[in-house]
């Protein structure tokens, strides 16, 4: 029963640094743009591009 003198502080101190770090969060804005993130990621950015055949695999077909 004495470790619960450790525990329930402990307990309380991390919860409480957890409240604090969520509200913190809010506050800063994390939460405003939920979508963007998720189309950022699968956004193309640009069209892919076509390589050029390079001077050895020209050079073998002849």
């Amino acid at each position: 029963m004495e470790i619960l003198v450790i525990l329930i502080p402990l307990a309380l101190a991390l919860g409480s640094a957890g409240l604090i770090a969520f509200l913190w969060s809010l506050r800063s804005g994390q939460y405003d743009d939920l979508d963007g993130a998720a189309w950022r990621a699968i956004a193309d950015d640009e069209p892919p591009q076509q390589q050029a055949p390079t001077s050895a695999s020209a050079s073998s077909q002849s």
